[in-house]
């Protein structure tokens, strides 16, 4: 199978992901919405004390059902991208077929969340180690060079995160902690090859960020502009006495607003439908690239001295 069959064929997961998010949108506008009318309702003073309150409990909440619900879609889509490089086909429910391999990979949800923040650890130490180049070498500009080197590794460190999964889900044969190891090694070892995908990355990142978030910027600030009203109270509210804002306006209101909804929609639909296509390929040639990798202990220990959490895992294994 190529990289666009196996992304068709896995996009399920994302379409029940979409679903999940925008769920969780309409949650946080119903609970802001509500804390906002509540407050009004008691004293206008407390409108806006409201709506933050309504904020808050809405991202709990969405974050506490979240913790058990929304693993199975990334987790069973990377399981089944893995078997789709690996093998080269799919089976025709690929949604049951992906839980069943995240239940089998990991029999607790508490089991799941170790391995992922230890990945995640790992693969920061690494890439904050590399940043620290920037520092050492940049001189004056050190700060700013090392700032803008974090920012792209960092990016790519959540893709490798990702990759990092999918060897779990591929390496059977071994614990996940051990294959939570190995893949660390593989990064360490193959990363000139791995970093071939930095182009692309970026280069459909931006792409996205700007179709997907200024459509949705244009259509909220649309939407706000029939509430005049509502953005001028806002309004009032940021003003401080003589020193107005810049959110002292409605009409800026009304661009902060639409940013923020054009940022979370890109967000959303980025990681639903985009960065799944680039995870792809950035999955294939990682498992191509440790297939006949022999792993021997010095390999291991040379990562355990440059990541704590790698070595504090290693001694777990």
């Amino acid at each position: 199978m190529d990289n666009k069959e196996i992304y068709k064929k896995t996009l399920v997961f994302s379409l029940r992901r979409l679903l999940w998010d925008l769920g969780s949108v309409v949650v946080l506008v119903v609970f802001m919405a509500a804390g906002f009318f509540i407050g009004s309702m008691i004293q206008n003073e407390y409108a806006l004390m409201g709506l933050i309150i309504g904020f808050v409990i809405a991202l709990i909440l969405i974050g506490i059902v979240s913790h058990f619900v929304s693993y199975v879609f990334k987790a069973g889509q990377i399981a089944m991208m893995t078997k789709g490089v690996t093998e080269g086909k799919l089976p025709d429910d690929v949604y049951a077929e992906g839980k069943k391999a995240v239940k089998e990979r990991f029999p607790a949800v508490a089991g799941y969340y170790f391995v992922t923040r230890a990945i995640s650890g790992i693969f920061s130490q690494i890439g904050n180690a590399i940043s620290s180049i920037g520092q050492a070498v940049g001189g004056d500009n050190g700060g700013a060079i090392g700032s803008a080197i974090s920012s792209i590794i960092q990016t790519i460190v959540r893709y490798l995160s990702d990759c990092c999964l999918g060897w779990i889900f591929y390496r059977k044969d071994k614990g996940a902690v051990k294959a939570t190891l190995e893949g660390a090694v593989l990064f360490f070892k193959h990363g000139k090859t791995l970093m071939k995908n930095l182009g692309r990355v970026f280069g459909i990142s931006l792409l996205s960020f700007l179709a997907i978030g200024g459509v949705f910027f244009g259509i909220t600030y649309s939407i706000c502009q029939g509430f005049p009203d509502a953005f001028s109270f806002l309004a009032e509210k940021f003003a401080t006495g003589e020193d107005t804002t810049w959110l002292g306006e409605a009409n800026n209101v009304m661009l902060a607003t639409s940013g923020l909804a054009g940022i979370i929609m890109w967000s959303i639909l980025h990681s639903v439908f985009v960065r799944p296509f680039i995870l792809v390929g950035v999955l294939r040639n990682y498992i191509e690239s440790g297939k006949d990798e022999q792993f021997a202990d010095s390999d291991f220990d040379e990562v355990a001295s440059k990541s704590k959490k790698f070595k504090k895992l290693q001694e777990k294994a």
